[in-house]
């Protein structure tokens, strides 16, 4: 009864901001995800291993910068870093239909572009994950990560829709202009937040000399591979980038090489199966009150696997891959945001602020790191195999991500423990 008296974060007006700005920018990644592995394949002439890399080198920086910029992140001010990333992010997607005019674009343009934009994004996404606590509540979190999630998923519905028939009017290099504009939308928006964070206080050795970054990136490291429910949430997440990575990687390949759909076809097919993220979002909230927070993540976990191994059986005949495509983006899109509001919330409310930002550094090192080993690894497998049969192995293997949570404490959760000595105090252990 007491979360019915809480009242709604529609009306906290830092967070509709917060949320217009992932709206916004959200909508208009959508668009790049399609047109710049179209731009490769059909522009430029990529090879599979080429187009695999690409979502590699687009991946790396979070294996790069992650913890060093978490350590950072809790010693500055979050806000002022996300609205340079914004606009950072919208410079450098400016540079591709740029380059198009000129008649300079290239694949290494490509590279350069996809490494730049994802070392701000990697900056970006540190930043975020930790500034949604300094806005809300503890206790509301959840709706917070459930609102933000809806907003995702109504701009992951429109998204490709938008990028598909954009590539097919204007071409590719001018449907990432729309991105870049997005961004710019997206700074604006949390420019205008009121609230001013704070500075956090530098933190102290024993015998009072400031601690170093690389001590700040250990115990962040410690916090994390210590703590029972966040090793092994990290374990299953990261375990199911790798192979969901893997088979994305390539997954263009099959649909703009090998079966050459149409890109205003597979985008509103994808568009409006993204429906199913609109629907997870609306689940989010509701799964952990009905069957608890810990079996909510091992059961969103476990169901997105078929839906990964459907995707890959997509048919060459317009009117089946169609519903291929649709059930099981669909549901692939239900599981994740199910997922993801359920183990973020928990990740953010058992973690203090002055940890929030090595917390999610060491996580997006963890699980965002195997990202690009995968897309590599699909790439290698497609070259060595045939690409259908390289994405049927990755989708099975993505079965294993369930087991780390399946065999830990996080099954029996039934609600956010409290954030607590204990809970710190084991996770120091490790």
């Amino acid at each position: 009864m007491a979360s019915l008296a809480r009242p709604s974060v529609w009306r906290h007006r830092d967070f509709v901001k917060l949320w217009s700005a992932a709206t916004v920018s959200v909508l208009g990644s959508q668009v790049t995800v399609i047109a710049l592995p179209y731009i490769a394949l059909t522009m430029l002439g990529a090879s599979v291993l080429a187009v695999s890399a690409l979502a590699a080198v687009a991946m790396l920086p979070f294996l790069l910068f992650t913890l060093p910029a978490g350590a950072w992140l809790d010693r500055t001010r979050r806000r002022p870093v996300l609205i340079a990333a914004d606009i950072g992010r919208g410079i450098v997607l400016l540079s591709i239909p740029a380059a198009y005019v000129l008649d300079a674009l290239s694949l290494w343009q490509l590279f350069a572009v996809a490494f730049v934009h994802g070392t701000l994004t990697a900056v970006f996404d540190v930043a975020d994950q930790s500034y949604l606590p300094e806005i809300l509540d503890r206790d509301a979190l959840v709706d917070g990560n459930a609102n933000l999630q809806i907003s995702t998923s109504v701009a992951q519905i429109g998204g490709p829709v938008l990028g598909g028939n954009l590539i097919a009017i204007a071409t590719a290099p001018f449907a990432i202009a729309a991105d870049s504009l997005s961004f710019f939308i997206s700074g604006a928006f949390l420019s205008a937040i009121r609230r001013r964070d704070d500075k956090p206080s530098r933190r102290l050795t024993a015998d009072g000399r400031p601690t170093s970054i690389r001590a700040d990136i250990a115990e962040g490291l410690r916090y994390v591979l210590g703590h029972r429910y966040l090793r092994p949430i990290a374990a299953c997440t990261g375990t199911s980038n790798l192979f969901s990575a893997a088979l994305f990687g390539i997954f263009p390949v099959l649909i703009w090489d090998e079966l050459r759909l149409p890109p205003a076809f597979f985008g509103t097919v994808v568009g409006l199966a993204s429906v199913g993220f609109l629907v997870g979002a609306a689940l989010s909230n509701r799964l952990p009150r009905a069957i608890g927070l810990g079996p909510t993540i091992v059961i969103s976990a476990a169901l997105s696997c078929p839906a990964m191994l459907l995707l890959t059986l997509t048919p060459p005949a317009l009117e089946w891959a169609a519903v291929t495509l649709f059930v099981g983006w669909f549901f692939a899109g239900l599981t994740q945001v199910v997922y993801n509001v359920a183990q973020i919330s928990l990740r953010q409310a058992i973690t203090p602020l002055d940890m929030q930002s090595r917390m999610n550094a060491t996580m997006r090192f963890i699980v965002w790191g195997t990202i690009p080993i995968g897309s590599l690894m699909g790439g290698v497998m497609a070259s060595v195999m045939p690409v259908r049969t390289a994405l049927i192995v990755a989708a099975v293997a993505t079965f294993a991500s369930v087991l780390p949570v399946l065999m830990s404490p996080v099954r029996s959760l039934r609600e956010i423990p409290p954030e607590d000595g204990t809970t710190r105090g084991e996770a120091a252990m490790g």
